[in-house]
């Protein structure tokens, strides 16, 4: 299976192409040819994942391009990293494209909102599976524009078109990194292969502080793709999306490469003491930073989006503790209980037409299946024990912890306290209580879109299973198994303490939350009053995006004003002094050459006359 693992990203490309040329005539039958085409790259990916179980990592190159004695290359690899990452990617996909089905149904566009879920999907796929880093560099190039695409798919909405820019460029910046970072490595190591990669620096071929170098600068590619600060701004923004883009972006494709890049070089990384702590550093900040805005925010889907940022910071801080099992438990566990919040969002949305949670209440009895869904993910997201999030956040304490990183440990507890608070914050004010807006015409969303849910819901109940002290560390030990660079990083076996600690920690939140929103015995007042300062700090999110307003935007104009003004009247004045200068030289030319024998006789017998009297003024004689 594993030497045609190339057929998994193939398989969207194929749905991809089949709906631009017939999408049209195909309609709202284009649904069928995304979902069975996702569920053949699924089926394979779950065959290749259990062939990866025995079998020893895959890689089969061939030449692309040679230059001299280079030779760059293209093909695919599979090891274990991977092998779960398409797991996770083609299952998610799947699920998507079956729930949009229902959701998107009577849309316009309908087959155009395939075909762009097809593209995304093979990127992610071809990413993935790419063996060197200029491959994965394409890729990833690719996953941009298809999230450029679907997050701007409302194209007649302002808000989604400005998003959609938003992404694509803050995305580049980081991408000017990652690129830098590359080219850097290739020139200390002659090679873009993740082998030929690690080998040069486990041999020390690299200074350290080459390493560090480019490191950081491959670490800021991720930043941007993974939504960390400070280059977090666009994510919440995607939301102008379709939800099912969401809930693709934000669980386990786009927003898990940068995770995904930062541990397929987890090796390069673990080389340099500096790097791990600035991947550490930064996600602990953005772990408690995003959850603190999610606190206030009153739209459903942004609520989920700061929490995605908060998680992608959790994941970030795993890897700079030299979690790398941690981080990569976290990414799996994540992509399941989030993408199930994220669906059953939609499914909200779907049922009363609002994004504004002020605005609903009391759908628990309406929405007899999405609201019990709605919790499991609420509380798998929140660390309750025994359902998924609590096993992979605790790995992640214990990474902290174990790393002698007690500053980021507490900083980790706060935002797991942040995330219990505005987790069930979020799920009191959407289905307890009175309803506060219409509904009346309430009802379930069809199966079609129900069903994806269940398989969501049942995996955040049981991923966690996979990777704990007391069913077995099977993920965590076979994710190092065979690999030198990462058996020292591998499960953390925690101290009791911390596992209880945090478990009081989230129970906390929880409380807090039904004090005031679900029991209404505290006043929202002491964190929501109308003066309050910090309330608004945390809705406007810090004027994060006011301060690049005022200081990025307007010194990036400032620049292309001045170049645009010294293009316009020096370099464009100078070329069309010159031009017009020739041109009015050749126009006057060209009216001595009008094409009338009668003008040229009387040109000649005047020049001639004129010879006659110079000739007899001069005496004959011309000097």
């Amino acid at each position: 299976m594993m030497e045609n693992a190339w057929l998994i990203p193939l398989f969207p490309l194929i749905s991809f192409l089949i709906l631009l040329l017939f999408g049209k005539r195909l309609k709202e039958a284009s649904a069928y040819v995304g979902i069975l085409l996702t569920l053949a790259s699924l089926i394979y990916s779950i065959l290749v994942l259990f062939e990866r179980f025995s079998e020893p990592t895959y890689v089969t190159k061939f030449d692309w391009l040679t230059i001299g004695d280079f030779h760059l290359t293209a093909g695919f690899e599979v090891n274990q990293l991977n092998a779960l990452m398409l797991f996770i990617v083609s299952l998610v996909s799947f699920l998507v494209h079956t729930y949009s089905k229902g959701y998107m149904h009577g849309d316009e566009r309908f087959h155009v909102f395939y075909a762009y879920l097809g593209l995304f999907t093979f990127a992610m796929l071809g990413l993935v599976i790419s063996p060197n880093l200029l491959q994965t560099y394409i890729f990833w190039e690719l996953v941009g524009v298809g999230s450029f695409l679907l997050i701007g798919f409302y194209f007649y909405k302002e808000e989604a078109k400005a998003a959609a820019k938003k992404a694509f460029i803050m995305t580049r910046i980081g991408d000017v990194g990652l690129f830098i970072g590359m080219a850097l490595l290739f020139w200390q190591t002659k090679s873009f292969e993740y082998s030929d990669i690690f080998a040069a620096v486990d041999a020390g071929q690299v200074s350290g502080t080459m390493i560090t170098l480019t490191a950081i600068l491959i670490f800021i590619g991720a930043v941007g793709k993974s939504g960390q600060f400070p280059l977090h701004t666009w994510l919440p923004d995607a939301m102008e999306g379709p939800t099912p883009v969401s809930a693709l972006i934000h669980a386990a494709t786009m927003v898990a490469a940068g995770v995904y890049l930062v541990a397929s070089l987890f090796p390069l990384f673990s080389a340099s003491h500096t790097a791990l702590m600035t991947v550490a550093v930064i996600g602990g900040f953005t772990a408690i930073f995003a959850a603190s805005i999610g606190l206030v925010q009153t739209d459903i889907k942004r609520v989920l989006a700061y929490s995605t940022v908060s998680q992608l910071g959790y994941m970030m801080l795993a890897l700079g503790s030299a979690g790398y099992v941690a981080g990569v438990f976290h990414l799996m566990t994540h992509a399941f209980f989030k993408a199930l919040l994220f669906l059953a969002a939609g499914s909200v949305i779907h049922a009363v037409h609002t994004q504004d949670i002020e605005e609903m209440g009391g759908l628990w009895k309406k929405l007899k299946l999405t609201g019990p869904l709605f919790l499991i993910g609420t509380l798998a997201i929140s660390g309750v024990p025994l359902l998924s999030g609590f096993f992979s956040k605790d790995e992640i304490l214990a990474a902290a912890w174990e790393g002698g990183h007690p500053v980021l440990f507490v900083l980790a507890l706060v935002a797991a306290f942040f995330t219990a608070f505005y987790m069930f914050r979020l799920f009191f004010m959407v289905f307890t209580g009175e309803a506060r807006g219409n509904q009346k015409h309430v009802h379930e969303s069809p199966s079609v879109m129900t069903f994806p849910m269940i398989i969501l819901g049942v995996l955040a109940v049981v991923a966690g299973y996979v990777n704990t002290p007391w069913f077995g560390t099977f993920l965590g030990d076979w994710l190092v198994d065979g690999n030198e660079a990462l058996a020292a990083h591998g499960h953390h076996e925690g101290p009791v303490w911390i596992m209880i600690l945090a478990t009081v920690v989230s129970l906390l939140g929880i409380y807090l939350a039904w004090l005031i929103y679900g029991k209404r015995s505290v006043s929202r007042n002491w964190l929501s009053g109308s003066g309050d300062m910090l309330h608004t700090v945390l809705l406007n999110k810090y004027y994060v995006d006011e301060f690049y307003q005022l200081t990025i935007v307007v010194i990036t104009k400032g620049i292309s004003y001045f170049l645009r003004f010294i293009d316009t009247f020096l370099v464009e004045g100078i070329v069309k002094g010159i031009t017009g200068f020739v041109q009015g030289l050749g126009a006057t030319g060209s009216k001595m050459q009008s094409g009338q024998v009668q003008t040229y006789g009387a040109v000649a017998f005047i020049g001639l006359a004129l010879l006659a009297v110079i000739y007899a003024l001069t005496g004959g004689y011309l000097r």
